[in-house]
Order: C-alpha cells, then structure tokens, then sequence
C-alpha cells in the first residue's frame, strides 16, 4: 500500500491525456523550471566572477591592512618582523603615500602617489605582475623614476622615457619666500590591473619619496598582506593590542568595503529576483495539477471505493507534481552548470561570430565576462527549486483527496 502512490503518480505523468491542453501546460511548467534553475545558475556564477575578478585586481593592489604610527616610524624593520611572526600575515612592506598633482605639457591630474620598497612591495601587490615596459627593480634611489598608471599616464600624454612635474602640498620656505614643493620624475614605465587603480596611482622609490617629504627614514606605515582577506579585522585589531600605543591599524574594509557591499547586495537582490522567476514556473504545477484533478475525479472515486484513503489519493498528485519539478530542477541544474563553465569561450565565440565586442578594455575594467561556479549556489539554488516545487503540489493534492466517490460517479 506504500508504494501505491509513487506507483499511480507515474503512472499518470507518463500516461497520455486525453485532454492535450493539460499535456501543454505540463511541459510549459516543466520548461519554466529548467530555464529559471539553468538561468540563475548562469547568472549567479558570472557575478561570482566579476566579485572574483575584483578581489583580486583591486585587493591586489590595495593593501588587506596596514599598521601605522601616529608619531614617528623609523624603526619599521623591528616592527615588521614582530608582525610577520603573526600565523594570518604571510608579507609586509613599508610604504609613503602623498596626494600629488602630476604635471606636464600643460596637463595636470591629482594622484596618490607611494613610495615603496620594490624588494618588498611584491610581498603585498600585484602591481609588479601587470608593468609594461619596466620592472619594479627600475625603481633606483635618487634616480627619482616614477611608474604611472595606464590610464594616468595616458591622461597626462607621456610614456616611457618622458618627465613629469610631482607638486605635493607641502611647502618649502626659501628667502623668495613659501613655494610648494615639487620634483621632476622620470617616467620608467606604467602599469594596468584594469581597475580605477589605473588612473590615479603612482610608484616611486620610498627613498626618494621620504627625501621628498623631508621625513628622514620614517615611514608613514606597513602594508599587510594576509592569507584570509576577509580576516583582516580580527587580525589588525589583535596586531594593534599587540603592539600597543602608538600604533593603530587600517583595514581593506574601511578603504574598499562600500564597493564589496554593493556587489554582494546586488548580487542578493539579483538572486531573489530570478528566484521569483524559479517561483512562477513552480506554481504552474499548480495550474497544471488542478486540471489533472479535474480530469481524473473518475479514478479518483475508484480508487476511493476500492479503499485507498484520502491520504493515498494526496501522496498521488504530490508524487506527480514533483516529478515535473524534480525533472525540469534536474535538467535546469545540468544545463546551468554547462552554461556557467562554458560562457566565457561561448561568450567570445559570439563576440567573433559577429565582429562585436560587449565588454571593451578601455570601458569596462576586464574584456571578458568572467565566470566563477560556486557549487554552494547550485545546492541552494537546487533546494530552493525542489522546495517550491513540493509546496506547489500541496493545495491540488489536498483538493483531490477531498472528492466524495458519490459525487464524483454520480454522471458518471
């Protein structure tokens, strides 16, 4: 008797109506489901990459945290090996931002620019792995060169080999009187990360940038490096107890954080959104299993006269309404996943096919449309679809456990 109701409720899926208008809106449900499982899968996995792609160009170049002084720093090499000790930190590296202007051939943009330590600096950035024309190691003390960002030297018209006016807003005082301070740079090479990074950072040597600053060999802080971004917090707020007063501590959360909000907000608000679709194609089961009771109220009564109970008749059509949404949840799922690992080459294949392109390099920070299959979306987006599916099946199954044999058989 237990198996009476997966038995029948096959059957019935499987059988051929006689009324082809229910058979149409079976398959419509059923289509509606596989496109919505199958299009949040796509669209969910390219939000992913777009949040991977901006992880891991913008984190790059902006430090996960930074210990500072609030007086003087020159003993930052002792103070750099007590944080290393950390197990979270795997790099540091001293730096000296100043917010510039940059000049030259009557161009002018604002800029921050940082002196760094280019045998340190590839322990916390990624800028070294995105220069053209130059490497880091170019950055030589009192040689006063400087690395622009792509857009920021396209801005400025300069390239390799050109000079460029930095005008900082400290003053000078010199018997002619208060100048602001300025420095003519070389123009070594730039370097792009495809970011907004690209038009308003500069790299200098931090020797050059504290002789600048006429700051001796302080430094104004230590960028961190952790191995868990999303640790950064934590592990600045126990960096800081540990080292005392007057050290503080900065985090990528409180330069950068509005920006991954967003993302993830949007990404939340896009999810319910097609959700919904996912929702709409589930409840047209219900359409669909309504008219089945209809259809079907004569073997309802039989099977009622011949002893199965109301609850044998609501596990039936809760059996067949779940196999419409197991089946169209199931080919959604696997029609998703190809879509979400191929996009990208379907993407450019499209792109060639009609000598297009949609995401151009110098508009949009990438030229592809990243991808990024997380496999705890499918087991929610799974779940969710199955879930709605069952509830779908609830209201048309208590219905057709309701019909009276005798009234059901009475024109019969």
């Amino acid at each position: 008797m237990a198996s009476i109701p997966l038995l029948v409720g096959l059957r019935y899926t499987r059988a051929k109506r006689r009324n082809h208008f229910i058979s149409f809106i079976s398959l419509t449900s059923m289509i509606g489901m596989t496109l919505g499982v199958a299009v949040l899968i796509l669209v969910l996995s390219v939000m992913n990459g777009f949040d991977r792609e901006l992880r891991q160009r913008i984190l790059g170049m902006v430090p996960h945290s930074a210990i500072k002084n609030q007086q003087e720093f020159s003993n930052w090499e002792e103070v750099a090996a007590e944080v290393k000790q950390h197990p979270r930190v795997e790099g540091v590296a001293p730096f000296v931002n100043s917010q510039g202007m940059l000049m030259q051939r009557g161009e002018h943009r604002g800029a921050l620019v940082s002196g760094i330590l280019p045998e340190w600096e590839g322990q916390v950035s990624i800028v070294g792995e995105h220069l053209q024309q130059s490497e880091l190691t170019d950055l030589q003390p009192g040689e006063f060169n400087i690395i622009l960002g792509d857009i920021l030297a396209r801005f400025l018209r300069v390239q390799q080999g050109d000079q460029v006016t930095l005008l900082i807003p400290e003053a000078s005082i010199t018997p002619a009187g208060v100048f602001p301070r300025m420095k003519r740079f070389n123009v070594i090479g730039t370097f792009k990360v495809g970011a907004e990074l690209d038009s308003n950072l500069a790299y200098v040597h931090l020797e050059d940038m504290q002789r600048l600053m006429r700051s001796g060999n302080n430094i104004e802080g230590l960028r961190l490096q952790l191995d868990d971004l999303f640790q950064a917090q934590r592990v600045t707020r126990e960096l800081v107890n540990q080292l005392g007063y007057p050290y503080r501590g900065q985090d990528w959360t409180q330069t950068q954080g509005n920006l991954f909000q967003a993302i993830q907000m949007e990404k939340r608000m896009i999810s319910l959104l097609l959700m919904i679709i996912v929702a709409v194609a589930a409840f047209n089961i219900v359409s669909t299993l309504v008219m089945v009771v209809t259809d079907k109220q004569g073997d309802i009564a039989i099977l009622r006269t011949l002893g199965a109970s109301p609850g044998t008749i609501m596990g039936i059509f809760m059996v067949q309404g779940l196999t419409i949404g197991v089946i169209g949840t199931l080919v959604g799922v696997g029609l998703g996943i190809l879509l979400a690992l191929n996009v990208s080459d379907l993407v450019l294949w499209i792109e060639a096919a009609l000598g297009i392109q949609f995401l151009d390099a110098n508009v949009y920070f990438i030229s592809y449309l990243p991808s990024e299959l997380r496999w705890e979306d499918v087991r929610f987006i799974t779940l969710a679809a199955l879930g709605l599916s069952l509830v779908s099946t609830l209201y048309p199954a208590w219905r057709a456990s309701r019909i009276q044999p005798a009234e059901a058989l009475r024109y019969d």
